[in-house]
């Protein structure tokens, strides 16, 4: 996939817009329906933004360090790497989806949760915006960033912006359900 930064970053920052409308949906919701879940094993709306901050915490400060100190020029282009492409695409939501075998450490089911997992999420959102600001000088394509399940591994940062913000927007679906299937009973 190659396509030009400015139309990637367009379409990226309209899902980042749509989670930041999500959150202020739920910042009206009461605690019960924010902690109502479908089966014991289901998350629970507060969960599915805590499993997100988790990651965020891991990305948001790998994407800036590397941002910071990458050595290479912004081109115009964005071309995705094939494990990049690949993980980025695996994220995408569609009709086909199905669930994820989730980490140890970032699955949040159980955990005690409040309200304030939405205001995390909400500042995450905002620090990608800042972090596209921030990448407007450096290539998308050869500044690499650690991948969370092996540190060993980079990813191209367009791909790694593509890979959060695909798995934001498909835990915001995630949450999407939750809210029709609680407003159904």
């Amino acid at each position: 996939m190659t396509q030009p930064i400015s139309q990637l970053k367009k379409e990226l920052t309209n899902h980042i817009d749509k989670a930041i409308q999500l959150t202020h949906k739920l910042q009206q919701l009461s605690l019960e329906e924010l902690t109502w879940r479908e089966s014991p094993k289901s998350w629970n709306i507060l969960e599915c933004i805590e499993h997100l901050n988790r990651y965020g915490g891991f990305y948001l400060s790998e994407i800036e360090k590397e941002i910071i100190a990458s050595k290479y020029d912004f081109e115009s282009d964005f071309k995705s790497g094939w494990l990049g492409n690949y993980f980025a695409e695996s994220m995408l939501p569609n009709a086909k989806n199905k669930a994820m075998k989730t980490f140890k450490n970032k699955n949040p089911l159980g955990a005690s949760l409040d309200r304030s997992v939405i205001e995390v999420f909400f500042n995450q959102q905002q620090q990608l915006l800042l972090l596209f600001k921030d990448a407007e000088t450096v290539s998308w394509n050869k500044t690499k960033v650690k991948i969370s399940i092996a540190k060993w591994i980079k990813i191209r940062l367009g791909d790694t912006f593509r890979f959060m913000i695909y798995h934001n927007t498909r835990h915001c679906n995630q949450i999407g359900k939750i809210l029709k299937n609680h407003s159904a009973i």
